[in-house]
């Protein structure tokens, strides 16, 4: 099993103002918050921070919660979010694992952007853990396995329109999520969860015809598999790594 390390340095260094502008890069989580200040080159300017995410959580409460988390930060000015969830524009369409119903129609750019004086751009968290996961080299596609099941799909670097494959069906009438979100590993054992992570890479190669896949996300280090030469693990710190792409798009 093989484990790449993420494609920016991620030591602390000293922040200097010819590293600007800075990207605050935040990675929204069923589980935890995470974010870090990106240099002009997409190098980490300080360690991750990180806070469990509040359940129930509601839109105020997550801008409360994001702002709280920038503060012993250095100085930002802009801002990448990686959300789990349809994000078009800015804009939430849905929230699986946080509420869709609290979720759908809120502008967290436009409220975050608000809260922090700075701009914001918004997309799915597989997306962004993708650019910071991806060689720029044929078709890649990069899942996330962590409370919920994320992907997204790349083509010579670009990324492709974003499809929810968590909530399609998958194995026996259920879906990617429901057989290999964090509730499924825990219910199924790491060999078996393993195993049907496996089965999930081939229907994706199937599907794609991929020429590489990623998978990232807090799980990924507990499968208990030889991967295929054409899949790879990515650090986790590429969920926010990948905040960077967001102002080069």
């Amino acid at each position: 099993m093989v484990l790449l390390p993420p494609m920016t340095p991620t030591g602390e260094k000293p922040y200097v103002e010819s590293e600007r502008p800075a990207t605050l890069a935040i990675d929204v989580g069923g589980t935890g918050l995470k974010a870090t200040v990106l240099d002009a080159q997409g190098n980490m300017i300080a360690e991750r921070v990180r806070v469990k995410t509040p359940h129930p959580v509601d839109p105020p409460l997550l801008v409360d919660t994001l702002a709280d988390l920038a503060k012993p930060l250095p100085p930002f000015d802009r801002v990448s979010v990686g959300f789990p969830g349809v994000v078009r524009s800015g804009v939430i369409r849905t929230a699986a694992n946080l509420g869709d119903e609290v979720f759908r129609g809120f502008d967290l750019a436009g409220a975050l952007s608000k809260r922090l004086g700075k701009p914001v751009r918004v997309i799915n968290d597989a997306d962004m853990q993708g650019f910071a996961a991806i060689r720029g080299q044929g078709v890649e596609v990069v899942i996330t396995l962590g409370t919920g099941f994320g992907s997204s799909i790349f083509l010579e670097g670009k990324l492709g329109p974003h499809l929810e494959l968590a909530h399609h069906p998958f194995h026996k009438g259920k879906t990617y999520e429901d057989e290999l979100g964090d509730k499924a590993r825990k219910r199924l054992g790491k060999k078996k969860w393993s195993r049907r992570v496996i089965a999930a890479v081939d229907e994706l190669r199937k599907l794609t015809a991929f020429d590489h896949l990623y998978i990232g996300g807090g799980n990924a280090k507990k499968l208990d598999l030889e991967l295929p030469e054409d899949v790879s693990l990515v650090d986790n710190s590429a969920g926010v790594l990948g905040g960077i792409k967001l102002w080069e798009e």
